[in-house]
């Protein structure tokens, strides 16, 4: 606030002399009368009759006691002094007290009217303290009978002071004030003549100053001060002076009007609205006078009336902003001219920057309810919406608390504000940002944020937002027309919104355009989209040369703005702004795509020219600087158009060049460094493949296909591929790419070596299955035109089935098909049989093929691919032709006959067909074979022997299944079977083979090397074809393959990771060639080679360990039985001699491929993104397929070693916890992935345990893993645990019970696993005890007995390492590693011994061999358990009462007692122990263990040498201790009062101090409490208070009497202290009256009194409670003379005259003076109260107060100006705390 330099008086020396001869005459006048024997004894009646009241009992004893003091008093009427006069008036104040009946009230205030007339007007004038503190705080409760005798006193003894009453002026406003509450009250007219009257003593100004001060001070005088000023405040309409009338400072008035206006009672609000409306209108001239940030603070309390709504209230408000005019143009021209731009600048400035006192969304809340009366929403809505949205936008986006108020609030609005007005508003902004140079678009994100934000309702979809969307593409075309693109983000920007704008428009909309109003057609027929929209909503155009012309149809005008600028961004493509451009470029075409797709069927003619535009971005994708991006938008919205056949004119693209630049282009996308984009791409193809009716896309592949450049054709192919494998079944693509897919086939037996490679890797990459090709080829071979007719062939006897051919046909075709049939089936081997003998041709997708099966006649209706080919090719070897035709088709049949055996070998050789059909086709080879010898064809038959001891094995194999061995483990129910199976003859053992040196580089390096990866799948087959079968000679290249293949996989993984965390769209494309194929190659070669190595391992290891296994071995078939014992899931019997080693090589591979399929799998969970990629069809693909594949291996390998692959799982876990890329819940949905309940899981983490912990008996054999400790296996167990829900926690409760007990043992002796196994069980325990089983008996006893040992070994381990070095001692720096996953532990020592016994035996492994945190970290983990878990969880855990109170006992004894012990500051304990202590509390049953402690810390002497932020920690505990036991209160009382000892030899200084220390924990005790916790003790405090006060006069213990006073004053409702206050008002009186008279000198006891006194004051002043404002006058100037003071002004509050007599004495230098204006001007910048003397401790002379004596009057009506009645309760408690405990 502004204020103006003090005034008044002469001076302070003369101030100070006026005090000084006042208080000479006042000792001289004492004087005299002491002299005076008649006065001794007058003041010896006084004091006898005073000594009577402590005899006083009841309400009549009262009466007695006022009697006789009436009666002593009239007998010595001739003294114009009373003596003892401070005694005196406390007991006149406390018989006034509003408890006592009508009757003592009466005599008291006989009494009263006895001592003012003997007193007179100086004797009154002098004395005015003692007696108004009485007086005044009575009128309020004074009964009717006795309020006529005290209006009295006031009018006959008070008014004659006249001017001496302006200190007192406020207390005697708010003493009256309660008798204008009604009007028709029987004093009411007399109440308001006395404050007439009163006003009238001093000055009109100076009344009304105060009345403000009262209205924003007192809240329940309010009311009454408003009927005051309702009759008597002057109308403040004119141009008159109102400094006379309402004083200088108007900030003030204005405040006190502010503060009623958002009083709690509505009748206050009325009676400040009818004030404003009567005399602060805005026309007025105190308004006008007013500060702007008074005027902001008046209108932001006015408007804030419309959140109660209420109707009376808002009418008022109203009034006020529109004047009291009924006409509406009036009171709009009133509005706009007085009130709106406060109205609305005040709003802005709380919208913008809210303030903490209210919620974020009041300001929208009050704009809302303003909406509701037309003439104030309207012209508020035209200037403040803009502003409103923007402010809405930052708060909801900052995400507040608020927020979900603050977005229902903006909803709300948002449907408040009329559309036109608000999209007016926003559309300016927009046009002149687009139309402007600036980089930011604050308008263009504030639309975007309105159309995401909030619904549009119909009125908005299909009116407004049609029209606003052709003008901004308008006024875009029109700013890019004539000038290059902007390099700015505004063109972008834009274009997104529109991208927003669409989807909120319904196509209907877009075809015809709202009407404007009968006055505005004539002007808009003419007038384009922008000029249009500018008139209808009333903006004032920018462009001068917009286009014109008729604007009827969005979907035109916007159709053809659109197309002006594509081929504006598709021309600037090579610019400068490349990157600007083709951004530009690819949202405009997405604009035109998507409102194309929206035509309908709806004719509608556009005004463009298609061949030209196509033309121009056909030419803009055949530059480089085209991104798949691009490509995609343009194609894609090529297809759209060529589907919209309402659009006139069309595009055209059914021509080869057309098509030759869009195919093209995207067949460049399908080659392997481009594999995000693959799936996208051939999405496009397929759609320009529908969309022309000729075969473009197929004579375009063939073309590309049979480029002359090598490269070229390579590309081609591997397109091809891509677009073969990633086109679904039922697109035919067989025969839709007939001719490709012939051109691919062909390759296959090329001789060019480099285009047979390409043709395998296509068939291997791209196939994707061999029925897409098998169709087309048996279609024709299964031409009608080749006809046969069956014939029997008589051979030398004997008869030969056969057929013979009726007629020629193309052979020459025939065998090309089989030849290529031949190459496939080659090519495919087993894959292909498998295929084509589980595929039905009746169930082809090719209804053709399916016709000409049925009509070639074969046997079975449901025959399968394998079974149709075999009849075929039979078919074609014993045809012949007929005699006639045998020269010319002879030689063709031959080379037929050879191709169809060699065909029948490679089917044969591989066993896939089953007995009856091996003897047909053995007995029709056996005759082709005999009619071949016998005829003399030598060249078919050597073929047909291969054919036929292919078919003999195949009949022997399948009467002896024991000569085939499967290599691969049994596949589980409803699992696909293994594809890969391999026969081992018996006689195949490889032990004379000698391995080549360079064999396992070559072939590490055929997998490895990046330029070797299209022919990757090569190298796999021959390796798991090979290394199989030649075992064990090929053993030593397993280890380096497996190595070599999962840091393929890792680079894989790493790869695909980059492609997708690669976020820029519009970026250069990027090249990344990992698919999903490739990664399930290398995890189908993972999963064989692992399993090849244990089994193999198993076999070598099993030969060392055990000399006699050779002997079972040869019983089982030398290496075929290792093969099946290892990999037969059904063997009942377990293989105990074959077990891994942590050393052996197939445990590393395990090891390895655990590693790398948990990274593949933990990383590779794909999740929708919420912005699209071109990318994410593709990765979406590779993340699934991989995943799954990664799944199958894992499960795979966990059936064969369960035990190892999950011991490295949780290695795995504890190694990556925190990593980014794998979730931290990846370990454990894995674990419920492998393990089918949680049961099993928990058993298999258990028994690793159990194996792990010495002395536990070990069940099994397995290979340690050594890098797993069981400290990582209990962290795991417990994470898995707490993730269990109730019912399944039981499931697994008795294995864990089993668990707890082994590691407990039979004694109680602490083991490093005690503590990570107790924090399981209590995971486990408190879930179980969430569930009914907790209600069972045995697992109730159960939990109860192993988690009361776990506890108390843990607890006993702490007591008893507690001697042998403190953990209490420990700092928190020393615990920073308390939070690590395992603690160090030094290397030398644990980790040799762990070396060394894993090289000496695993089953020996040492208890010590985990690394256990170090013992002062144990200890630190055990007690921060204790104190945040164990305690907490007591009376759940241990139930019965008994045993929660010997495990709290335990505790107490062994970790809080000696934490507490030895300490010179009991409180500063660690954290952990006081929580305990904490948590303890809380438990009833635990209060006999945790009470001594602390009651021995309250009662210790040094309890208050601690800090005061350590000691808040305590307060709850001190609470639970007086709550908890109801004799520990009188206890205390009981020794605060303690008489003082009769004994002369004791020391009365420390028994001073004892007592001091007693008060000062009564304090504690207390301030501990919550609000009014200890008011049913408050009578018993105030009798021991009162006693001291009375009987000990030492300073250091009256001292704690006013500290014990601010505690009460903070921890109880003011109305509750209303009898102590003539107490303490009489004590603070005798002490600063004794100040003034006798200064203390430097360095006495009586300053540390004063200072407490002091501070007693200062906290009263910032708690500004009503019952002590009537007080506060006696200490300070609470009117405004304490900033204005007037003329021959002497101060007459005891502070400020005791800052005159100190600032006359002798200066000297004072620390505390400085802390002390900091302090007070941090309380008034912050706006809060807060006590000016927090941070002073002690004083060493009164000088060291002057600064506050002089500043406090000042400082309090500044805190009571600035604060709006804000209290800073932080500051006023830490203030007490300091106070308490001060730190020595």
């Amino acid at each position: 606030m502004a204020s103006k330099p003090l005034s008044g008086g002469d001076g302070p020396g003369k101030s100070a002399a006026w005090i000084s001869e006042r208080t000479s005459e006042r000792a001289a006048a004492q004087q005299a009368y002491a002299a005076d024997p008649k006065y001794k004894k007058y003041t010896q009646q006084v004091e006898k009759c005073l000594n009577s009241f402590d005899n006083v009992h009841e309400w009549a004893d009262c009466i007695a006691f006022l009697k006789q003091l009436l009666k002593t008093f009239q007998s010595y009427m001739q003294f114009k002094e009373i003596p003892r006069k401070l005694i005196v008036a406390k007991r006149l104040s406390q018989c006034l007290n509003p408890a006592l009946p009508t009757g003592v009230h009466q005599r008291a205030l006989d009494v009263y009217a006895h001592i003012l007339p003997v007193l007179g007007s100086e004797g009154l004038k002098r004395d005015l303290p003692l007696w108004s503190s009485g007086l005044f705080p009575f009128f309020e409760y004074a009964a009717t009978s006795v309020k006529p005798t005290l209006l009295n006193l006031y009018d006959t003894h008070y008014l004659p002071l006249q001017d001496g009453l302006r200190p007192v002026m406020k207390s005697f406003i708010i003493a009256l004030l309660p008798g204008l509450e009604e009007e028709t009250g029987e004093f009411f007219e007399k109440v308001l003549s006395l404050l007439d009257r009163l006003s009238g003593a001093v000055s009109q100004s100076f009344f009304f100053q105060n009345v403000w001060l009262i209205m924003l001070t007192t809240p329940s005088a309010r009311g009454t001060a408003l009927n005051l000023l309702a009759r008597r405040l002057p109308h403040l309409t004119g141009d008159e002076d109102i400094i006379s009338t309402v004083g200088e400072d108007i900030g003030l008035m204005i405040r006190a009007f502010a503060a009623a206006l958002e009083d709690d009672n509505l009748l206050v609000r009325r009676g400040a609205l009818d004030l404003l409306v009567q005399s602060l209108r805005f026309d007025g001239n105190a308004l006008k006078k007013a500060q702007d940030d008074d005027r902001t603070i008046l209108m932001r309390a006015a408007v804030s009336v419309v959140l109660r709504r209420d109707l009376s209230l808002n009418r008022r408000l109203y009034t006020w902003l529109l004047g009291s005019d009924e006409k509406a143009e009036t009171q709009l021209t009133y509005l706009r001219t007085n009130a709106l731009g406060l109205l609305c600048a005040t709003l802005n400035e709380d919208m913008s920057s809210p303030s903490d006192e209210y919620s974020e969304s009041r300001p929208f809340k009050i704009f809302i309810s303003l909406l509701d009366k037309w003439e104030i929403g309207a012209p508020l809505t035209d200037a403040l919406v803009l502003d409103a949205f923007k402010a809405l936008k930052g708060l909801i986006e900052s995400g507040t608390d608020g927020a979900e108020d603050v977005t229902m609030t903006a909803s709300t609005l948002y449907e408040a504000v009329e559309p036109p007005l608000l999209w007016k508003h926003v559309l300016d902004a927009v046009f002149n940002e687009i139309l402007g140079t600036l980089e930011d678009c604050p308008a263009i994100s504030l639309f975007k944020f309105l159309l995401k934000t909030f619904s549009q309702d119909e009125e908005i979809q299909t009116i407004h937002l049609p029209v606003i969307f052709a003008s901004l593409v308008d006024i875009l075309h029109t700013r890019l027309r004539d000038a290059e693109p902007p390099s700015g983000k505004c063109v972008q920007e834009t274009l997104s919104l529109l991208e927003l704008m669409i989807h909120q428009i319904p196509h209907v909309a877009l075809l015809q355009r709202p009407e404007p109003t009968e006055e505005a057609k004539a002007a808009t027929a003419t007038l384009g989209p922008y000029a249009f929209t500018c008139a209808v909503y009333g903006i004032v155009p920018k462009l001068s040369n917009a286009p014109s012309g008729s604007f009827l149809i969005p979907f035109s005008s916007s159709f053809e703005s659109l197309y002006s600028l594509t081929s504006i961004f598709a021309k600037t493509m090579s610019g400068a702004n490349l990157k600007t451009s083709r951004e530009a470029l690819c949202q405009s075409l997405l604009l035109m795509s998507k409102l194309a797709s929206r035509l309908g069927s709806t004719s509608i003619q556009v005004s463009w020219n298609p061949a030209l535009w196509l033309s121009t971005v056909l030419e803009c994708l055949g530059s480089e600087s085209a991104n798949f991006t691009t490509v995609d938008r343009t194609v894609s919205l090529v297809v759209v158009l060529c589907q919209a056949p309402a659009l006139h004119p069309n595009i055209h693209i059914d021509e080869r060049a057309t098509m030759y630049k869009m195919v093209s282009k995207l067949l460049r996308y399908l080659r392997p460094d481009y594999s995000p984009y693959h799936a996208r791409s051939v999405s496009l193809i397929w759609s320009l493949e529908a969309t022309t009716k000729k075969p473009h896309v197929e004579s375009i592949l063939a073309q590309t296909m049979t480029s002359p450049e090598s490269r070229n054709i390579q590309e081609s192919y591997e397109a091809f591929g891509v677009l073969w494998r990633l086109t679904e079944d039922n697109m035919l693509p067989g025969f839709r790419f007939k001719v490709p897919m012939m051109i691919v086939l062909d390759t296959l037996k090329n001789d060019d070596p480099s285009l047979k490679r390409i043709g395998e890797t296509w068939m291997r990459c791209s196939l994707k299955s061999y029925l897409r090709v098998l169709d087309p080829i048996l279609f024709e071979l299964l031409d009608p035109s080749i006809r046969r007719t069956p014939t029997t062939m008589k051979v030398r006897g004997k008869e030969i089935q056969g057929f013979l051919y009726e007629r020629p046909f193309d052979q020459r075709y025939t065998h090309h098909l089989l030849e290529m049939l031949l190459s496939i089936i080659r090519f495919g081997g087993q894959g292909f049989a498998k295929t084509a003998r589980g595929g039905v041709v009746k169930r082809s997708q090719h209804a053709g093929l399916v016709q000409r099966v049925e009509a070639a006649g074969f046997p079975d209706p449901d025959a399968s691919y394998l079974e149709v080919l075999v009849e075929l090719l039979l078919r074609f070897l014993q045809s012949e032709p007929s005699k006639n035709g045998a020269p010319t088709m002879q030689p063709q049949n031959a080379v037929i006959h050879t191709t169809s055996v060699e065909l029948l070998q490679t089917i044969v050789a591989r066993g896939e067909i089953d007995s009856l059909f091996v003897e047909s086709i053995e007995a029709i080879v056996v005759g082709k074979l005999y009619y071949c010898v016998h005829l003399g064809r030598l060249d078919l038959q050597n073929k047909l022997l291969h054919v036929l001891h292919s078919l003999i094995s195949a009949s022997m194999s399948m009467d002896d299944p024991s000569r085939r061995a499967p290599l691969t483990p049994k596949p589980r129910q409803g699992e696909r079977p293994p594809e890969l199976t391999v026969d081992i003859p018996p006689d195949t053992h490889g032990h004379g083979y000698n391995l080549n040196n360079l064999l396992i580089q070559t072939l590490v390096d055929g997998i490895s090397v990046p330029t070797n990866r299209p022919v990757l799948q090569h190298w796999l087959d021959f390796i798991l074809m090979a290394v199989p079968q030649f075992q064990p000679a090929l053993q030593a290249v397993v280890a380096p393959l497996n190595d070599c293949i999962c840091k393929q996989l890792q680079t894989a993984l790493d790869d695909i990771l980059q492609v997708a965390t690669k976020e820029k769209e519009f970026d250069d494309d990027f090249s990344s060639t990992v698919t999903d194929a490739e990664c399930v190659m290398l995890l189908n070669g993972l999963e064989r080679l692992v399993l090849i190595s244990l089994a193999y391992t198993s076999e070598i290891s099993s030969q060392e360990e055990d000399a006699t296994a050779g002997d079972k071995s040869a019983d089982s078939g030398g290496l075929l039985g290792y093969v099946s014992t290892v990999f037969s899931s059904d063997n009942p019997q377990p293989a105990t001699e074959e077990q891994l080693t942590a050393r052996s090589s197939g445990y590393r591979a395990l090891q390895d491929a655990v590693r790398i399929l948990y990274s593949m799998w933990g990383s590779l969970s794909w999740t929708e993104r919420e912005a699209r990629s071109s990318r994410d069809e593709l990765l979406a693909l590779i993340f699934t397929r991989v995943r799954v594949r990664c799944r199958r291996v894992l499960e795979h390998l966990f059936r064969v070693q369960a035990a190892e692959v999950f011991e490295a799982i949780v290695e795995c876990w504890n190694k990556d916890v925190g990593s980014p890329t794998i979730g931290e819940n990846c370990a454990f949905d894995l674990t419920d992935v492998l393990i089918s309940n949680a049961q099993n899981a928990v058993h298999m983490m258990c028994e690793s345990i159990s194996w792990r912990v010495s002395g536990l008996e070990r069940t099994r054999k397995q290979a340690v893993n050594p890098e797993l400790s069981d400290n990582a296996l209990f962290k795991f167990l417990e994470l898995y645990m707490s993730r269990l829900e109730g019912p399944i926690a039981l499931q697994v409760w008795n294995r864990f019970l089993q668990l707890t007990k082994d590691v407990i043992g039979s004694g109680r002796d602490f083991k490093p696993q005690n503590y990570p196994t107790l924090r399981c069980l209590t995971v486990l325990a408190d879930k179980i005890t969430q569930t009914t089983a907790v209600e069972d008996r045995r697992i109730r006893k159960d939990l109860q007995e192993t988690y009361g040992k776990l506890l108390d070994s843990c607890i006993v381990f702490v007591g008893r390492s507690f001697d042998q070095g403190s953990w209490i001692r420990r700092t928190a720096k020393d615990a920073l590693g308390a939070n690590g996953r395992d603690s160090p532990v030094p290397r030398a020592i644990n980790e040799a011994k762990i070396d060394e016994k894993l090289n000496a035996s695993v089953s020996s492994l040492p208890a010590e061999s985990p690394r256990i945190a170090s013992s002062s970290e144990l200890l630190y983990q055990i007690n921060e358990f204790v104190a945040t878990s164990s305690v907490p969880h007591l009376r759940r855990f241990l139930i019965d009462n008994d045993k929660i109170s010997t495990a709290c006992s335990n505790i107490v004894y062994y970790i809080v007692s000696p934490a507490m012990k030895g300490k010179s500051r009991p409180m500063d304990v660690d954290t952990t122990t006081v929580a305990i202590i904490q948590e303890m509390s809380r438990i009833p049953a635990a209060l006999k263990a945790w009470k001594a402690p602390v009651v021995e810390l309250l009662n210790d002497n040094r309890l208050f040498n601690g800090s005061a932020d350590v000691a808040d920690q305590w307060k709850p505990i001190v609470k639970s201790l007086f709550d908890a036991d109801k004799t520990a209160f009188p206890e205390l009382l009981g020794k605060v009062a303690t008489a003082p000892s009769t004994n002369i030899f004791t020391n009365r200084e420390y028994e001073m101090l004892l007592r001091s220390l007693n008060l000062r924990r009564l304090s504690f005790v207390l301030f501990a409490g919550d609000k009014n916790h200890f008011l049913t003790q408050l009578p018993s405090i105030q009798e021991k208070l009162v006693d001291i006060l009375k009987n000990v006069t030492a300073p250091i213990v009256q001292s704690e009497v006013y500290l014990c006073i601010r505690v009460l004053l903070c921890r109880l409702s003011p109305h509750n202290l209303t009898s102590f206050w003539p107490v303490i008002l009489t004590e603070l009186y005798r002490l600063f009256d004794q100040a003034m008279s006798s200064p203390p000198s430097d360095g006495s006891e009586d300053l540390q009194l004063i200072l407490s006194a002091c501070k007693c004051l200062d906290l009263l002043f910032v708690l500004q409670t009503e019952e002590f404002q009537i007080h506060q006058w006696i200490f300070i100037t609470d009117t405004v003379d304490a900033i204005y003071r007037p003329n021959e002004w002497a101060p007459s509050a005891m502070l400020d005259q005791l800052a005159e007599i100190v600032g006359n004495m002798p200066r000297s230098d004072s620390q505390n003076g400085a802390l002390f204006s900091t302090t007070g001007a941090d309380s008034l910048r912050r706006g809060m109260r807060r006590p000016l003397l927090n941070s002073i401790r002690q004083i060493e002379s009164i000088r060291d107060l002057g600064i506050f004596f002089s500043n406090v009057s000042i400082a309090s009506y500044e805190s009571v100006y600035a604060s709006g009645g804000n209290v800073d309760w932080e500051a006023v408690e830490k203030g007490i705390m300091d106070d308490l405990f001060d730190g020595r």
